[in-house]
């Protein structure tokens, strides 16, 4: 789930847990938890951190259909920008 020792602690076993639970579920299924747990999440955030929140989850499915799309090119040659480069990391 992470990549980088600054969200090392993201590697949660409960999060983990959550996850490969999600993921066994039917797409549709999938859809709408993501879907039920968007309402909470911009609860918590101000407009301007749902905006960066949103951005983030939109370019991770955008690098991820890039990667798809191009095996074994690695990061270097991808034309979406990473986490990395979003947080100056």
């Amino acid at each position: 789930m992470t990549t980088s020792k600054e969200t090392d602690w993201m590697n949660h076993p409960v999060i983990r847990a959550l996850v490969d639970q999600a993921t066994a579920l039917a797409l549709e299924e999938r859809i709408t938890l993501v879907k039920g747990l968007i309402p909470g999440i911009a609860d918590a955030l101000s407009e301007e951190e749902y905006e960066r929140f949103v951005t983030f989850v939109r370019l991770k499915g955008e690098r991820f259909q890039e990667a798809k799309s191009h095996p074994g090119e690695g990061r270097a040659e991808r034309q979406v920008p990473g986490d990395r480069d979003l947080e100056g990391r």
